[in-house]
């Protein structure tokens, strides 16, 4: 079963920290669905990561628009991409299902630490899937690196 990373940005926006994260994804082998909720802010960071540097490849694609199944990383809003992702990491407030973490190598929440909604959305999901036994670390930006800050052992 994987473990569930919650990443608390303080400091650096979604379209920062995203690059480095599906870098790591990528280099483990896996496929990664990244899960959002509103298709405006799915196709703005389509654009974004694109763009995101020469020295930096992100195969990917934003599902709907053809090959869907073949996309090493997808952006999707659904909840079952095609692309038979290996990692999901979730955006603005997406949800990631109990049941679908034990299918998963690792799963991920990304969230504003600077949106009170976002902030108690994101330690609403960590209750819940801790609470079913689920392994999660939580990790901070705060102190200008990523710091782990807190961790649960899967039950």
């Amino acid at each position: 079963m994987a473990e569930v990373f919650f990443y608390h940005l303080t400091r650096r926006g979604l379209a920062d920290v995203l690059p480095p994260l599906l870098d790591r994804a990528l280099a483990q082998g896996w496929r990664v669905a990244l899960r959002g909720t509103d298709e405006g802010r799915l196709r703005q960071l389509d654009g974004q990561l694109w763009l995101a540097g020469e020295e930096s490849f992100l195969p990917h694609g934003l599902a709907g628009s053809g090959f869907d199944a073949d996309q090493p990383v997808l952006l999707t809003a659904a909840s079952d991409a095609p692309n038979n992702a290996e990692c999901v990491m979730a955006i603005d407030g997406a949800e990631i299902a109990e049941g679908e973490v034990a299918g998963l190598s690792r799963a991920c929440v990304l969230f504003d630490g600077n949106d009170e909604e976002a902030l108690n959305h994101a330690r609403g999901q960590w209750k819940r899937l801790t609470g079913a036994g689920i392994g999660a670390q939580y990790w901070s930006e705060e102190s200008g690196r990523w710091e782990k800050k807190a961790e649960h052992s899967a039950t």
